[in-house]
């Protein structure tokens, strides 16, 4: 999972998939593309949303994405269409980039829609963004799934 400083978006989206997921079968993590949050703990307003929803991200930590993500991850899921880009510009290959996708293309294929970022908006933003993370990790369960 993948956003920009890896404090808001990407750390829901990851508690949320591990939440949804035998951690006995699947790795789920998140970072950022951006270096400005390293070692940081999600936002507060990630925290609380993830809490009121029965799911605590606060032991995670800001990460910055690697090339060596690459090799460690199957499907990489960017939050949007910025990210995406500064995602697929370190690929090397067709394999590394059809690893790279945008999360709301699984409830939305091919419309390349976008996670906003709530970090400038109310608490009102991080709800939303939990919902649309939420239904997004639904379908991405049931295709991993399919996949075992």
């Amino acid at each position: 999972m993948v956003c920009l400083g890896n404090i808001c978006r990407s750390p829901l989206a990851e508690g949320i998939l591990k939440y949804k997921l035998n951690p006995n079968d699947f790795i789920v993590n998140s970072c950022g593309t951006s270096n400005y949050h390293i070692g940081s703990k999600p936002d507060q307003r990630s925290i609380d949303i993830g809490n009121k929803h029965g799911i605590d991200i606060s032991n995670q930590r800001a990460a910055q994405f690697s090339r060596e993500d690459f090799k460690t991850y199957d499907f990489i899921y960017v939050m949007d269409s910025s990210n995406y880009q500064d995602i697929i510009k370190l690929t090397n290959n067709t394999q590394e980039k059809n690893k790279v996708s945008l999360i709301l293309d699984e409830l939305y294929p091919n419309e390349n829609l976008d996670v906003p970022d709530p970090y400038y908006g109310g608490e009102q933003g991080f709800e939303d963004v939990f919902q649309m993370l939420n239904k997004a990790c639904d379908t991405i369960v049931i295709k991993l799934n399919k996949l075992r």
